[in-house]
């Protein structure tokens, strides 16, 4: 783990290093708050990522008009990602809401 990144850290921008920290640091956050949320919150939960993903869509509509090929095309895949993320959450909120109802 370590002497891996130390490795990365020779050849990368020192830019790049801050943003990877803070990266994986986001994913064990992240997991321990998915893993570790109370079953009455997950519905919440799958709105509030609904709405990260919602911010996803509009940062890479931004970057569709951009100038170069790849930015582009990683932008689209971006979306289509996003979208199929958002439709899937709205499918599984809705799932969840129904169980409430019986």
């Amino acid at each position: 783990g370590l002497s891996g990144f130390a490795a990365i850290a020779n050849y990368v921008p020192a830019d790049f290093l801050a943003h990877f920290t803070v990266f994986i640091l986001s994913c064990v956050i992240g997991y321990y708050v998915v893993w570790n949320v109370s079953h009455s919150l997950h519905t919440p939960l799958m709105s509030v990522t609904n709405a990260i993903s919602g911010i996803i869509i509009v940062g890479a509509l931004l970057q569709v008009g951009s100038g170069r090929v790849v930015v582009t095309i990683l932008a689209i895949i971006a979306t289509l990602i996003a979208t199929i993320n958002i439709v899937g959450g709205f499918a599984v909120t809705n799932r969840m809401l129904k169980m409430f109802r019986k």
